[in-house]
């Protein structure tokens, strides 16, 4: 363990999930679970801790009612707050009233933690990121999205499936943005025990796996009538042990680019090295023709998000 504070704001299911996940990790020593819903975070916080003995847990959870005193020099900082998608729903439907959510919850959070590193999980994830960055002058290796964690692991799961093989045997990439129409799953990239998938399964097989991976979020949606939370609170969770632990994992996130892939001024998923700073650096993949013409589309259909944000007067 890791004498480190995180603060995860919104004590719904993701932000719980990822606070019971982070607590049973033994990850960081204080763990702060913030809500505007009274008595909630403090409950689940209160749950999680009388589970310590049972699960060894070392970590201190306390839960807060909307007083970010509470979070003052958090190192990392998890976004969840704001509305989850309902059935039908895509995630840029969100914009406008998250948007209001999340500038509110940084103002305060920036307020006690100016040099905190940002996790931010709340759709649309993407745009929410851009925000962060353009709103309050963020270093942009402090801001960093969830979306392309938890697409791979959708990514890995549905290839797994196909080839009825163990999920941890794939290494599996997707880029692009963190929608049904805008992610990229890397298909001449991914893996199973170093043999290429494309040399195990045919064509149309494959093109289910990425059909798949792109509404995996809105499949489960469907399912549970509202947003997944287990897959996404551990891949937060998973965010925050690589940067704690200075861990320099590879991982696709949404980070805010100038310059690498040919692209300025949008944030979107691409592979980066995560450690104590944030992200570090930005690694380049050499893409098929056709994924270059994906992210291309993905980076435009992003950007187009974010002008609604500027015709708002965000900032």
């Amino acid at each position: 363990m890791v004498s480190k504070k995180i603060t995860v704001i919104g004590a719904g299911n993701v932000g719980a999930t990822c606070a019971n996940i982070l607590a049973t990790r033994n990850i960081v020593s204080e763990i702060v679970l913030l809500d505007v819903k009274k008595d909630l975070a403090e409950g689940k916080a209160i749950d999680i801790m009388q589970s310590a003995t049972l699960l060894g847990i070392n970590t201190h959870v306390k839960g807060v009612t909307d007083d970010y005193f509470a979070t003052e020099n958090s190192d990392v900082v998890i976004i969840t707050s704001g509305i989850p998608r309902k059935p039908g729903m895509t995630r840029e439907e969100l914009l406008g009233v998250n948007k209001e959510i999340v500038v509110s919850v940084l103002e305060r959070i920036f307020k006690h933690s100016p040099k905190t590193i940002l996790i931010i999980i709340s759709n649309p994830m993407d745009a929410m990121c851009f925000l962060a960055n353009c709103a309050f002058k963020v270093l942009r290796n402090r801001v960093i999205g969830l979306g392309g964690v938890l697409d791979s692991a959708r990514f890995k799961y549905y290839l797994s499936e196909a080839l009825q093989v163990n999920a941890h045997d794939i290494e599996a990439t997707v880029i692009g943005g963190h929608g049904d129409t805008t992610m990229v799953p890397l298909v001449s990239r991914a893996t199973y025990k170093g043999t290429p998938v494309t040399e195990l399964l045919p064509k149309e097989k494959l093109d289910e796996v990425v059909a798949a991976t792109k509404i995996g979020g809105a499949t489960l949606t469907g399912l549970l009538g509202i947003s997944a939370w287990y897959a996404p609170g551990a891949a937060a969770a998973m965010m925050v042990e690589c940067i704690v632990n200075d861990t320099k994992t590879i991982l696709p996130c949404s980070v805010m680019l100038d310059g690498e892939y040919d692209q300025y001024a949008v944030s979107i998923g691409v592979p980066v090295v995560l450690g104590v700073k944030g992200w570090e650096k930005i690694v380049q993949l050499t893409l098929s023709k056709e994924e270059e013409r994906e992210f291309e589309l993905s980076v435009r259909a992003t950007e187009r998000v974010n002008r609604i944000l500027s015709g708002q007067k965000v900032y």
